[in-house]
Parts: C-alpha cells; sequence; structure tokens
C-alpha cells in the first residue's frame, strides 16, 4: 500500500495566468467609470500573484485561508473599489508617500506605478516607473513594452484622446508586431497592432491614442 501511494501522480495546481483566465471567464469589468486603473492592478496582481488570483476565481487564498464572498465577478469589483482606494492615499502600498488624488478623477499614473512597485505590488517586484509616449518616439516606447512583456512583467498603458489621458489598459502578452490587452472597460482581452500603437489609432472607441506606459525601472 505504501508503494502504491508513493506512485501516485502529483496534482498540478493551476498557475496564476490559469487561475486568471478562469476568472476572465466571468466578464472581470471595472465597477464604475473611474476605476479602470484600479481594475488594471488588480488584474495585473492576478496574473502575478497565484494566491491572489485563486482568491478572485475561487474565492479562497490558499495560504492565507483569506475569504472573499460573492462570485468571481462580485469579487472582482469589490476588489477593485478597495484598490482605488488604496493607490490613490497619501501612503503608498510600499509605504512611501505620494501626492494625494481625488478618486473621482481616477487613478493617475504615478500612483498606478507606485502600486506596481515592491513586493507587495501588482507588478513582480522592483521599481515601476512611468514613461510617456509623445508621438514621436512611440516606436522605442512599444519596443520597451515588449522587452518588458518577453520578461514576464505586465504593463499599464495609458490611453487617451488627442487632449487628455482617460483610460488605462493592461498588456499581457507580445511580440514586435502586436500586443495583447486587457480592456477593463468590456473585461476582455484583445489584440493591438503596432501601427495602432504608434499611429494614434488604437481601437479603444474614443481613446485612440498612447498616452505612457508604467514599465520596470
Amino acid at each position: 500500500m505504501e508503494q502504491a501511494a508513493s506512485s501516485l501522480p502529483e496534482v498540478r495546481q493551476p498557475t496564476a495566468r490559469e487561475w486568471a483566465s478562469r476568472a476572465l471567464g466571468a466578464g472581470l469589468t471595472q465597477p464604475d467609470q473611474r476605476s479602470c486603473g484600479a481594475a488594471v492592478l488588480v488584474f495585473s496582481r492576478m496574473l502575478n500573484d497565484g494566491g491572489y488570483a485563486e482568491l478572485i476565481a475561487a474565492g479562497r487564498h490558499p495560504v492565507t485561508g483569506w475569504t472573499i464572498p460573492g462570485d468571481t465577478g462580485q469579487r472582482f469589483r469589490a476588489e477593485t473599489l478597495g484598490m482605488h482606494r488604496r493607490s490613490t492615499r497619501v501612503v503608498t502600498v510600499n509605504e512611501r508617500l505620494q501626492l494625494p488624488w481625488p478618486r473621482a478623477l481616477g487613478t493617475p499614473p504615478w500612483a498606478i506605478a507606485a502600486q506596481m512597485t515592491g513586493r507587495h505590488g501588482s507588478g513582480r517586484g522592483g521599481d515601476y516607473v512611468v514613461r510617456p509616449a509623445p508621438l514621436w518616439d512611440r516606436g522605442d516606447i512599444y519596443d520597451e513594452l515588449v522587452a518588458a512583456l518577453a520578461a514576464e512583467h505586465t504593463v499599464p498603458v495609458v490611453v487617451g484622446d488627442r487632449w487628455l489621458p482617460r483610460h488605462v489598459v493592461l498588456a499581457i502578452a507580445g511580440t514586435a508586431d502586436f500586443v495583447r490587452v486587457y480592456d477593463p472597460a468590456t473585461g476582455g482581452v484583445r489584440t493591438i497592432t503596432r501601427r495602432e500603437f504608434t499611429d494614434a489609432q488604437l481601437p479603444f472607441g474614443r481613446w485612440h491614442r498612447t498616452w505612457a506606459t508604467i514599465v520596470p525601472k
């Protein structure tokens, strides 16, 4: 019996990306018009932290035992609202000071970078910085984004119209020709091409222009 038991195959646990993919089936949409940045931060953390992804997808953290009630969509919305509060306060997740920001105006790029930073953040550790994307430099910005994705980072991308940044999406995979992005407005993943990124032709309705990326330093 002992020999038979010892030969049983190990049960492989889902990875962070597998848990996040399961959760996407529930439609991970931002809960209001101001929380796109916070939703991106939650989904980024899910992709980088398997326990957190399981908490959102299944309702229970496998290590701490922490639970969140409701279904997957409800848990995601609740965590997004909490993330919005945390990411815009004066003290960041890494106990650094930052400029406070009214939540009614969304989540500013510097607050997203701060929340991505460190071992308790939504990234993969280390510091993240805001990289503005002027028209003449978007090719290099795209290449830097793809390099970060190749190193298994997730990259928030700030988009908007000609005048203002208005929305945040999350680049999760990519090549020299295209990237896959999570859009919290729809709760799904879509593809954007290098040309759409560099030539202000992004497929996000009125928000067709790249304003900035948040990349590892």
